[in-house]
């Protein structure tokens, strides 16, 4: 696979549910150490998207390849097999146990010989990586439930970070953070590029679109209106993508 290929290729998607479709013919390439910016209105398709990726829903029809070889998820597990790590903005951890333990649930690791779980070993490297990250929390050994919103995220995104060798997707990452939280956030996600990752940012701030991305794609009632290169684009057009409203009505 040459550098240039992309890591995750998405071509002529389409979900429905029932009679209804959620996402009609959707093409899009993600390449190793690029964030595309995944926008458009409630109920435009941005989740279901991510849950096709992810492995919890099935498309209808198209395809997906990862790495150029093509491929079919059977659930969410099954994606996370093959590199792929989503952090949804409810996060998904555990509110009562160390977050250590929540950096490697479902994934713990044990000593020989009676598979016992090794906590030293995962309290060291969870240490290591929230340290790396510069995730500030108090140690990994804190309680999650006692951790302000953006350190949960910055444990969410982590998390990702370690598991993930191809692809994250962030679902409204910084949805419930405050200006502070938000800008900690968005520096963890821009440091993601340097990992090499392939990243797909869901996000209904504009403003962050502009700050994180290198590419943005619009989806509008499930159809796919267009993708957009960051520095050659404004709000106003991605508005008017968006809405369907050209910005000079």
């Amino acid at each position: 696979m040459n550098k240039s290929d992309p890591v995750l290729s998405l071509t002529n998607i389409h979900k429905a549910f029932g009679g209804v479709v959620a996402i009609e013919n959707f093409s899009l390439d993600l390449k190793a150490g690029e964030i595309v910016a995944l926008v458009g209105d409630n109920g435009a398709g941005k989740s279901t998207l991510v849950k096709i990726i992810s492995g919890v829903h099935k498309p209808t029809t198209g395809e997906i390849r990862l790495d150029g070889e093509a491929v079919s998820f059977s659930d969410a597990s099954s994606a996370r097999s093959r590199g792929i790590e989503v952090v949804y903005q409810d996060l998904a951890l555990a509110d009562q146990q160390p977050v250590y333990m929540n950096m490697f649930l479902g994934r713990e690791l044990t000593k020989p010989p009676f598979g016992l779980l090794d906590k030293k070993r995962m309290r060291r490297d969870c240490q290591q990586l929230v340290d790396e990250l510069d995730v500030r929390i108090p140690s990994a050994t804190s309680t999650i439930r006692d951790l302000s919103g953006g350190q949960r995220q910055g444990i969410a995104i982590a998390r990702a970070t370690h598991w993930a060798s191809k692809l994250v997707l962030l679902d409204e990452p910084t949805a419930a953070l405050g200006v502070a939280e938000t800008a900690k956030v968005e520096k963890l996600v821009a440091s993601l590029k340097e990992k090499n990752l392939a990243i797909l940012i869901i996000s209904h701030s504009l403003d962050q679109v502009f700050r994180l991305s290198d590419r943005i794609c619009v989806l509008r009632r499930g159809q796919q209106i267009g993708v957009r290169e960051t520095a050659q684009t404004d709000k106003n057009e991605i508005v008017s993508m968006i809405t369907g409203v050209s910005g000079s009505a």
